[in-house]
């Protein structure tokens, strides 16, 4: 079971990050803003938009399907991760630059992630499964 989280928070981690550099990348390519209907043909004529919503649908089921198994409170924590991934990505992508108070927030969030999943761990301790029955 824990492969599963670690795959599956993994992969929710991807698509929300994708999303979150797709609409980047998307909105970038189609300024200036503006409320307008050849402003809106601009973003959809861009191809991050698409990866934008491939991004979010592809969270959306991976949510789902955490969600049948995993507690929600260490869930929905760590479902928050794409924000430290976004962070270091922009670094790279956009230049944008790590002060003080974005890297003591990641490391906030990821510290909770983790004092979340002790005291479930705790809470609930894996139970043992009992051997197959030998016919």
């Amino acid at each position: 079971m824990k492969r599963f989280y670690l795959i599956g928070f993994l992969l929710l981690m991807t698509f929300d990050t994708l999303a979150q550099i797709s609409f980047k990348y998307a909105g970038t390519h189609a300024l200036p803003v503006a409320a307008s209907l050849a402003w809106v043909l601009r973003v959809f004529g861009q191809p991050w938009i698409y990866g934008a919503v491939v991004g979010y649908v592809g969270a959306f089921f991976t949510w789902m399907s955490l969600l049948k198994h995993a507690p929600i409170g260490p869930a929905f924590a760590a479902s928050h991760l794409e924000v430290v991934s976004v962070m270091l990505l922009s670094v790279w992508l956009f230049n944008e630059h790590l002060n003080l108070a974005r890297v003591l927030g990641a490391i906030a969030i990821i510290a909770g992630i983790i004092c979340l999943g002790l005291a479930e761990s705790r809470e609930h301790p894996a139970e043992v499964e009992p051997e197959p029955a030998q016919a």
